[in-house]
């Protein structure tokens, strides 16, 4: 963070100091609330959550070098005590941010914030320094957290927003006032409690109506819900995606024999051939929203597309591909699913796959309300349509209408299994897989799937896979 001292930080978040001896002594270190990243120098902002309250660690984390504590009371070291820490959390951001000067660069979407904004921050990284949301910390807590981290070096602050309700990316953008707004697409993730595409479109389209008439709006052309939202600001308009009245597009998009996706990017300064290092045909657009904002920002297509080239994935559990001792593909795509992302892993896997057999191991998409029979059973036929050799539904009701999906699609009775948890998936492909199988884990982050391509990879490790 920018130095300030615990008395301006009292002044920004209208807080009062208790047990400081000196108030001009200054914050130099980041913000966090979590007591095992404080280092000299931190403010511990402290929360009471339903499981650990935070204001317990107060004096440990003074003694391993914080300043002082953002504490709802006071807790017998040095400690500024507001009404409430979020609030005063993003105060203290949005104060951060105005005295920064940095280009503040937002990014929202249904389905691949976290990819894309990972590309960006990497993109820009070639221009400038840059500070980005780590993993997807893209909430009320996070966000600020995030704009807290930048110092007076940072140029570009490249922010993912995420919302489960009209207002929230509202409020968001008040915190963190945007200078680029970036919309992917409006799917059909967490439309169970949104209600509709068009809330959710509603919702999504706060970050533009945030944007200054001297900003930019960078839509998907080829949503028509997100094109809709050049009519919600004043903010110049820049569309990127396949169609031909994109600005930024992609041309001659191809698939390697390893599934990474290949193009050539145009902007509206030239043009120039990319081959990404990440997995699956979805990340072209990703790239291309990536490609966007670095041409708003001053870099040439050959700029870019050295940096889309170059680029790798920052964020754990996202198409993250190891390969085994043995020769077995194991693809970690478990951090999160919706039935966009879901199809698209799909389809990475069956490009990956050719020549080879290929497992499907998924699990629950949660958050679809009345939608979510007919969306896991629309996954489990295309798993059928893509000839994935093997699909494996994880878990209770929803992994059951995964499993129906695929046996109503075709003869798949004894390629298609319904297992009770991870560990029976586990069990299961620990005897079953062959060396040159690949496999693709994919759940909602609540089905905690990750543990079953970590064991693959660690029984990889260890010699363990049975040959057939």
């Amino acid at each position: 963070m920018i130095a300030l001292s615990l008395a301006e930080i009292a002044a920004v978040v209208g807080g009062q100091t208790y047990d400081i001896p000196d108030p001009s002594v200054q914050v130099t270190g980041p913000v966090v609330r979590d007591s095992r990243e404080v280092e000299p120098g931190t403010l511990f902002a402290a929360f009471a959550g339903e499981r650990v309250d935070g204001h317990d660690f107060a004096t440990a984390v003074v003694a391993a070098g914080a300043v002082a504590v953002l504490a709802s009371r006071p807790v017998g070291v040095p400690a500024i005590v507001v009404d409430d820490v979020q609030t005063a959390l993003g105060a203290l951001a949005r104060h951060v941010v105005r005295r920064l000067g940095a280009t503040l660069v937002a990014l929202t979407g249904s389905a691949g914030k976290t990819s894309t904004k990972d590309l960006i921050a990497q993109v820009l990284q070639h221009k400038a320094p840059t500070v980005w949301t780590p993993g997807s910390l893209n909430n009320e807590i996070g966000l600020p957290l995030t704009a807290l981290s930048a110092t007076e070096e940072t140029r570009f602050l490249v922010l993912e927003m995420g919302a489960r309700g009209i207002g929230h990316i509202r409020y968001l953008t008040d915190l963190t006032p945007p200078k680029i707004g970036l919309v992917l697409n409006v799917g059909t993730a967490h439309i169970g409690e949104f209600g509709g595409r068009e809330q959710i479109a509603q919702a999504k389209g706060e970050l533009v109506e945030a944007l200054p008439e001297d900003g930019t709006a960078v839509l998907n052309a080829d949503d028509p819900l997100v094109r809709a939202m050049a009519s919600r600001t004043k903010a110049k308009v820049i569309l990127f995606g396949e169609s031909g009245e994109a600005d930024v597009r992609a041309e001659n998009v191809r698939l390697t024999d390893s599934g990474q996706p290949a193009f050539r990017l145009h902007t509206p300064s030239g043009a120039s051939d990319v081959t990404m290092r990440l997995y699956g045909e979805h990340h072209v657009s990703n790239a291309l929203a990536a490609a966007a904002v670095a041409h708003e920002l001053g870099m040439s297509a050959e700029e870019i597309a050295t940096a889309l080239s170059e680029a790798g994935s920052l964020s754990r559990w996202r198409m993250e591909v190891t390969e085994r001792p043995d020769g077995v593909t194991v693809v970690n795509d478990a951090y999160n699913a919706n039935p966009e992302s879901m199809r698209a892993a799909l389809r990475a896997l069956a490009a990956m796959g050719k020549g080879r057999r290929t497992w499907a191991v998924l699990g629950k998409m949660a958050e679809l309300g009345d939608e979510a029979l007919a969306e896991h059973d629309a996954v489990g036929r295309l798993a059928v349509r893509l000839n994935v050799s093997k699909l494996v539904a994880v878990g209770g009701r929803e992994a059951s209408w995964l499993q129906l999906g695929a046996y109503n699609e075709g003869s798949w009775g004894e390629e298609s299994v319904h297992v009770s948890d991870a560990q029976a998936a586990v069990d299961l492909l620990r005897s079953e897989l062959r060396p040159g199988d690949v496999v693709l884990v994919k759940a909602s982050r609540s089905v905690g799937l990750e543990s079953v391509a970590q064991a693959l990879i660690e029984t990889g490790a260890e010699g363990e896979v049975a040959a057939r």
